[in-house]
C-alpha cells in the first residue's frame, strides 16, 4: 500500500504541483465550464421575438395583443401593415408573425369565426407554441362574442312582463355598439386574471441544460485520460517504470498508483467546476451536489481504469495523442454527450450501453427527477464494473520492463 501511496503522490505533484499544471488541470476547465453553464443558463430566460401587426380597430384585437405580452415568453415587436411584417418574418426579424384580420372584432359579434394568421419562415417550437396560445386566446374570443350576442338576441326579445329598463338594456345591447361595448368590458375583466392558475413542476423531466452541462463536463474530464497516458509513457520512455520494477514494486501497484494518482487529479478537478458553478455562478443542477459529485467521480474511475488499459496498449508516446481521434470523440458522440441518445439509430442506441458516457448522464437525469438508489443502482453498478474490468486489463498488461518502441 505504500508504494502505491508514493506512486500517485508523485504523479499528483507532476501533474498539479506546479502553476502550469494548476491552469492546465483545474483552472482552464473549470473556466470553460463555467462559459458553457452561463450560455446553457441564460438561454432559457431570454424571450422569443415576435413580429405583429393588428389591423382590428375593436377590442378583440387589442386583447390578443394583451394577453401575449401578459404570458412574458414574447418580445412582441409591432409592423405597421401586412406586407411589412411578412417581409420581417422573410428577414428573420423574429420566429414568427402573427396578424390579426381587419374587422377582428365585428367578424366575432357577427358570429363568425374569422383566424388570427400565424407567419413563420421555418418551424420551431416557438412557432407551434404561438400557434397553439393564438388559437386558445380566439377560442375564447369567440366564446365571449356568442356570450354576448346571445345576451343582446335574448334582452331585445323580451315580452311586456319585462320592465322598460330591461326593453332599453335590449335595445342597447342589440345595437352594434352596445354588443361591442358589453365585449370590451368583459374583455377588460378577463385581462385582469382574477382567477388564474398556479403551475407547480413535478420533475417529471430533467431539464435540457442539465444534459448539456454534463455531457461536456464528462468530456473535459475525459480529456485527462490522453494527460494520464502521456506522463505514463514518459515513465516508459525514460525508464523510470523499469527501474521502478526493479525494487521491490509489483506491476499492478504502479498501475494502481497511476490509476490513484490521476483519480484523485480528476477528483479535484470535479470539486471545483461543481463549487464555482453553484456558488459563483449560483448554476442549479437540479439535484443534490453531493449526487451529482458522486455520479462524476464513478465516471473518473472508468476514465482512470481506461487511461491504465491504453497505456499498457501503447509502446510508442508519439501516439499518445491519437486517444481523442479513437477515444474520446467517438465514445462521447455516442454516448449521448452532444445530442440525445434518443434520436440516434436503434444499432447505435444498443452500442451506446458500452460507453461509460451513457451511463453517467442517464444517472444524472435519473437523480435531477428525484430517483432514488432503487434506480440509481444501475448506472453506478454498470460504471464500477467498466471501472474494474479495465483496471484489470490494464494491470495485466502494463509491463514496466518494455521501453518504448
Amino acid at each position: 500500500m505504500h508504494n502505491i501511496l508514493t506512486i500517485s503522490w508523485n504523479l499528483v505533484k507532476r501533474m498539479i504541483g506546479r502553476r502550469r499544471g494548476v491552469i492546465a488541470y483545474i483552472l482552464m476547465p473549470g473556466v470553460v465550464i463555467s462559459f458553457i453553464i452561463w450560455m446553457t443558463s441564460g438561454a432559457g430566460d431570454s424571450k422569443t421575438n415576435v413580429l405583429y401587426t393588428n389591423l382590428d380597430s375593436g377590442a378583440a384585437g387589442a386583447h390578443v395583443i394583451a394577453e401575449l405580452k401578459k404570458t412574458g415568453d414574447y418580445a412582441l415587436v409591432e409592423k405597421v401593415s401586412g406586407d411589412e411584417l411578412r417581409t420581417g418574418v422573410l428577414n428573420e426579424e423574429g420566429a414568427a408573425g402573427l396578424e390579426i384580420p381587419a374587422g377582428y372584432t365585428a367578424s366575432l359579434l357577427g358570429g363568425q369565426k374569422p383566424q388570427i394568421h400565424i407567419y413563420e419562415l421555418k418551424t420551431s417550437a416557438a412557432s407551434i407554441a404561438l400557434k397553439m396560445k393564438a388559437s386558445e386566446i380566439g377560442e375564447r374570443l369567440r366564446e365571449a362574442a356568442s356570450a354576448v350576442g346571445a345576451a343582446g338576441t335574448g334582452a331585445s326579445s323580451g315580452t311586456a312582463d319585462g320592465a322598460n329598463d330591461a326593453k332599453a338594456v335590449g335595445s342597447a345591447i342589440g345595437t352594434t355598439a352596445g354588443r361591442e361595448a358589453q365585449l370590451s368590458a368583459i374583455l377588460q375583466q378577463a385581462e385582469r386574471h382574477l382567477v388564474g392558475s398556479q403551475k407547480t413542476d413535478f420533475n417529471l423531466y430533467p431539464r435540457e441544460s442539465l444534459g448539456v452541462v454534463t455531457g461536456f463536463m464528462l468530456m473535459f474530464l475525459m480529456a485527462m485520460v490522453t494527460s494520464s497516458v502521456s506522463y505514463i509513457m514518459d515513465d516508459r520512455k525514460q525508464r523510470t517504470m523499469m527501474r521502478m520494477f526493479s525494487a521491490p514494486v509489483r506491476s499492478h501497484e504502479i498501475a494502481l498508483g497511476n490509476f490513484l494518482g490521476s483519480f484523485t487529479v480528476g477528483v479535484i478537478q470535479v470539486a471545483a467546476v461543481l463549487l464555482v458553478g453553484r456558488y459563483a455562478l449560483n448554476y442549479s443542477y437540479e439535484l443534490p451536489l453531493y449526487l451529482y459529485f458522486l455520479i462524476l467521480a464513478a465516471f473518473m474511475l472508468v476514465c482512470m481504469g481506461l487511461a491504465s488499459t491504453v497505456a499498457g496498449l501503447i509502446r510508442n508516446p508519439n501516439n499518445a495523442g491519437m486517444l481523442n481521434a479513437l477515444i474520446l470523440t467517438p465514445t462521447c458522440m455516442l454516448g449521448g454527450c452532444f445530442w440525445p441518445i434518443s434520436i440516434m439509430p436503434d444499432y447505435m442506441q444498443k452500442a451506446a450501453n458500452f460507453v461509460p458516457q451513457k451511463w453517467a448522464i442517464q444517472a444524472a437525469d435519473l437523480a435531477a427527477t428525484g430517483s432514488g438508489w432503487s434506480e440509481l443502482w444501475l448506472p453506478f453498478a454498470v460504471l464500477g464494473l467498466m471501472a474494474a474490468i479495465l483496471l484489470a486489463v490494464g494491470s495485466a498488461i502494463l509491463r514496466p520492463s518494455e521501453s518504448a518502441v
